[in-house]
């Protein structure tokens, strides 16, 4: 089971439709496309931010749990706080917009409609992987699901992590699923050059 199954389940991808005003298929399929960049991002800071430790500590900052909460509930969603995700793990709105564009691309959908749907992905992503870190002691909580999952996707041989965290750790494989955001990095990177 992937991430955008696990937060279907939970009813992030049809809030989210709700909020955006376009059909849950739509949704997930933007979903699809979005998350392995985010999740790229992820890995990314957890390589050059302290580790698994840093970035769960990264993951409280931002609000940690509550992220994916607030997805979830009937309000509309702060995508403030999903915007400062975004910054933290893309480093720059021109990402941001770049893996938009991309995603565009590949699925067909409008990207202002994508634009919006990045805070609210990040939002969810980083909620439910603070949630699943957080049973347990610092250790084994966090930690040990993020390194297992960050570690599966670096070292190439995914161990299947507890609570269906295989497909997770596939998905964050960027050179098994082909995640673009290597390659988003280095374009805006030219840009400024």
């Amino acid at each position: 089971m992937n991430l955008t199954d696990i937060l279907a389940q939970a009813g992030g991808i049809e809030s989210m439709a709700n909020q955006l005003g376009i059909p849950p298929a739509m949704a997930k399929q933007g979903a699809d496309a979005l998350l392995p960049a985010i999740l790229g991002g992820f890995k990314k800071q957890a390589q050059s931010g302290g580790g698994v430790e840093g970035l769960g500590g990264l993951l409280g900052q931002l609000g940690g749990g509550g992220l994916l909460d607030s997805v979830l509930g009937p309000q509309t969603t702060p995508v403030e706080q999903g915007n400062d995700v975004l910054g933290q793990i893309f480093g720059s709105k021109d990402v941001s917009r770049t893996v938009a564009g991309q995603a565009a691309a590949q699925t067909g959908i409008d990207s202002g409609i994508l634009k919006q749907m990045l805070p609210m992905l990040a939002m969810m992503a980083a909620g439910y992987m603070a949630k699943q870190g957080g049973q347990g002691s610092e250790s084994g909580g966090l930690g040990g699901m993020l390194g297992n999952v960050l570690g599966g996707a670096m070292g190439g041989g995914a161990a299947p992590a507890a609570g269906g965290l295989g497909g997770l750790g596939k998905m964050l494989d960027m050179d098994g699923d082909g995640n673009p955001l290597d390659d988003i990095m280095g374009m805006v990177n030219k840009m400024r050059g």
